[in-house]
């Protein structure tokens, strides 16, 4: 199956978190979509690896993706070396999308910058011809995506650019709240963590209505760049 998009998150619920409303605009546009979690999400103080699976595939159909697959690296100690980004190249090569979102390029958890890090690395290397791999017991063709973006999480970076996802902020956070585990319930008896408190989860809003804001729309998401993001004309931009 080929994608247009395909979205990595070092955790379960990273790619909802960062880019969920851009994901669901570009779904109902269209465009054909997937996640690839790196981990699991074991270590996390709530839940655990067999529940969060069942809420991302909760999330993943909230969201109208076309596949979600999860590579199981260990939560906390994957590091980015040629192991990890084979694997994360095969996916690439499988479903060659012409767009990759991955992690914020640096963040409070020390995962999402590193798996910022690997799947970037990993996307230029799968265009390499002479890294030979395999899936399923067939040899895969390079594949490099256009242009790889960084959605952004906890720590407020300044975007490079932000899509308007005015419209589609409910089912972003519908598919938030499909890990129920994992933020605010007041009724919890779970140990408090900071993305449990009804702040963080009224940030997924309010963080994306001030953005909307200063481009004179209801809401939008913001990402950064690896290189000049390039128009064909001035009328491309809003």
């Amino acid at each position: 199956m080929k994608l247009d998009i395909l979205a990595f998150g070092a955790h379960p619920d990273d790619v909802e978190l960062g880019c969920g409303a851009t994901i669901a605009k570009e779904v109902s546009l269209g465009k054909k979509v997937g996640i690839i979690d790196l981990t699991q999400g074991e270590l996390g103080t709530r839940g655990s690896a067999e529940i969060r699976k069942i809420e991302a595939t909760n999330a993943a159909a909230i969201l109208g993706v076309s596949a979600r697959e999860n590579l199981k690296f260990r939560d906390g100690f994957f590091i980015n070396d040629e192991k990890h980004q084979l694997e994360v190249i095969k996916m690439i090569r499988k479903y060659r999308p012409e767009i990759v979102l991955c992690n914020a390029i640096d963040d409070r958890h020390i995962d999402h910058g590193k798996g910022s890090k690997l799947v970037s690395d990993a996307c230029f290397l799968s265009g390499l011809r002479k890294i030979e791999t395999s899936l399923d017991g067939e040899e895969q063709e390079a594949w490099r995506p256009k242009v790889v973006y960084h959605y952004i999480q906890w720590k407020n970076i300044e975007p490079d650019f932000v899509v308007d996802v005015t419209g589609f902020m409910d089912q972003k956070v519908d598919s938030v709240m499909a890990y129920s585990t994992q933020f605010f319930d007041q009724n919890s008896k779970e140990p408090s963590t900071p993305i449990t408190s009804k702040n963080f989860l009224d940030s997924i809003t309010y963080r994306a209505q001030d953005l909307g804001r200063l481009i004179n729309k209801d809401f939008a998401e913001g990402f950064t760049v690896e290189r000049y993001l390039a128009v064909n004309t001035l009328e491309d931009l809003i």
